[in-house]
């Protein structure tokens, strides 16, 4: 039976917040003040928009909830397989877009750039924290990869009593900001960090064009670095073949999803790296999966790769559980589906509760 992906936007702080979400269990009694509106968005046979009085915060998964946080140039739909398995073995899955991101609302622009960059993480925390009130749910597994994953570590410490488990994909919990004063000039990164300059970039090419790059380069086992003169988009041309496991229907689904947002507020979050808080004392009171692939370049970048193996980790992150997928790129989860659901699953049914949330 065909899975169905709903989608609303959901007036979470100020902004309305794309949610997609799928997998329903038993309803319960409650308003609907807090849909904002109901999106009439629709991806090939699978997804529907919420076009009825039906209400989102009725939506309880047998399971429980499980929030699936993206990363960059993700959106929800990155998620889209491991949606549906959760919500075919019994979980309500939720993914939202970022503020910024995709089908959300942007926020309202600093004219002070370092002042934006501090509050950025804060920022993506209660967003994640808000979405869980405005859909009832108390308590929920969280699922994030790529700059994702620092909003879904600093929820799990701030809000233990709400995190059933948090597991990421690609990156290990840093209790500080990560230094990449090791890597070249041209490093992506060092790069997009630079106002102005990525936007530059990827202006000179369509949003579809963009994506297509960013996929090709981002999904090898090298680190994107580009030489003098160079900037990152000419790190690959149009005739590259996408991943044998992203179609070109894949392509023009995140390049619709990307007209509106465009790349502006999405490049922030890499100007956000160096903002990161400083947690030395942290000390995780949920569980922590992280999965790692052995073909994803990030494993290569010094600050990653130290926090994967330092034997401090479980200083801050007691009885950690690791996974290894050795063909795993950075997209993962788009990649080799089966095997990360199979992972993150196995992870959720580690760890029931007595009562459904």
């Amino acid at each position: 039976m065909a899975h169905q992906i709903e989608h609303a936007h959901l007036p979470i702080r100020g902004l309305n917040l794309h949610i997609a979400q799928v997998g329903k269990g038993e309803n319960f009694p409650t308003e609907t003040s807090n849909i904002a509106h109901r999106t009439s968005y629709v991806i090939g046979t699978d997804t529907k928009c919420v076009d009825s009085d039906h209400c989102w915060r009725c939506l309880a998964g047998e399971l429980g909830t499980v929030v699936f946080l993206h990363g960059f140039p993700e959106i929800w739909y990155s998620w889209r397989h491991q949606m549906l398995a959760a919500a075919a073995t019994g979980y309500r899955a939720v993914a939202p877009d970022w503020r910024g991101y995709g089908l959300s609302d942007r926020p309202p622009e600093h004219e002070d750039e370092d002042e934006q960059a501090s509050s950025c993480w804060d920022d993506l925390v209660a967003d994640v924290l808000a979405v869980l009130d405005a859909l009832s749910v108390p308590s929920a597994f969280v699922v994030a990869k790529d700059f994702g994953a620092v909003p879904a570590y600093y929820f799990a410490l701030q809000h233990p009593g709400r995190t059933r488990g948090v597991a990421c994909l690609g990156i290990s919990f840093s209790h500080g900001p990560w230094s990449f004063d090791a890597m070249p000039e041209g490093f992506y990164i060092l790069r997009w960090q630079e106002p102005g300059r990525a936007e530059a970039d990827f202006g000179r090419h369509d949003v579809r064009r963009v994506v297509r790059t960013i996929y090709v380069l981002f999904a090898g086992a090298d680190v994107p670095v580009a030489k003098e003169g160079q900037e990152i988009m000419d790190l690959a041309d149009e005739s590259a073949p996408l991943p044998e496991w992203f179609t070109e229907e894949d392509l023009d689904v995140y390049a619709s999803l990307y007209h509106k947002s465009g790349f502006r507020y999405p490049l922030k979050m890499y100007r956000s790296l160096h903002k990161m808080p400083c947690l030395p004392d942290a000390k995780f009171q949920v569980p922590v999966l992280t999965v790692t692939g052995g073909k994803d370049y990030s494993s290569k970048l010094a600050g990653f790769e130290d926090d994967a193996e330092s034997c401090t980790v479980d200083r801050f992150v007691p009885g950690v559980k690791t996974a290894f997928i050795p063909e795993g790129s950075h997209f993962v989860q788009e990649q080799l589906p089966e095997q990360v659901n199979e992972l993150l699953l196995g992870f959720f049914e580690e760890h029931p509760v007595a009562a459904a949330t």
